[in-house]
């Protein structure tokens, strides 16, 4: 069985991510979305918040595409993460340059420490090269609207938190 481990804080999930997690899915038996708790980025949404907007969301992708999808917090380093899960391999979403130098560093520290495990990288759609989850919280908290950015589920979340858009008057 093919695991593959797609890591990150989701927080929210984008249009972007999702992307990725249904591309991802064509490529292994089973999908662990590995959800970061990383407490120096200090997420809006807490952790059981974000683990339930990817089940929620990765629900239809699971069966479209046959591949088991779960959801699993991970606190430790991203390469025992992937020891934990079983995964073969770390798959990557890229959107610009900028990521790919990040990446790159990282790569080469992950073969370091376990040079079994691959990491994948798959490049963004075109139109989701620009979404960021730190981005979209931005539109929110302004009050601008993110629905060209999340489901119809992470942005009543977002409405939720942050209230709906508002009308800009020189609309």
């Amino acid at each position: 069985m093919r695991i593959g481990l797609y890591p990150g804080t989701f927080d929210p999930v984008t249009l972007g991510h999702l992307d990725i997690i249904r591309r991802a899915s064509t490529l292994v038996d089973r999908l662990v979305i590995g959800v970061a708790i990383n407490r120096d980025k200090g997420p809006l949404f807490s952790l059981e918040e974000r683990v339930a907007m990817l089940e929620a969301e990765c629900a239809a992708v699971s069966a479209e595409t046959g591949t088991e999808i779960v959801a699993h917090p991970f606190e430790n380093l991203l390469i025992d993460c992937a020891r934990d899960v079983g995964a073969s391999m770390i798959i990557r979403g890229l959107r610009a340059v900028a990521d790919f130098e990040y990446e790159f560093q990282m790569v080469g520290m992950n073969r370091r420490l376990d040079d079994s495990i691959e990491t994948v990288f798959l490049m963004a759609e075109a139109e989701h090269q620009a979404i960021a989850s730190k981005l979209v919280k931005e539109i929110a908290r302004l009050g601008g609207d993110v629905t060209p950015f999340v489901t119809s589920q992470v942005r009543a979340a977002l409405v939720d938190r942050f209230g709906p858009p508002q009308m800009n008057a020189a609309q």
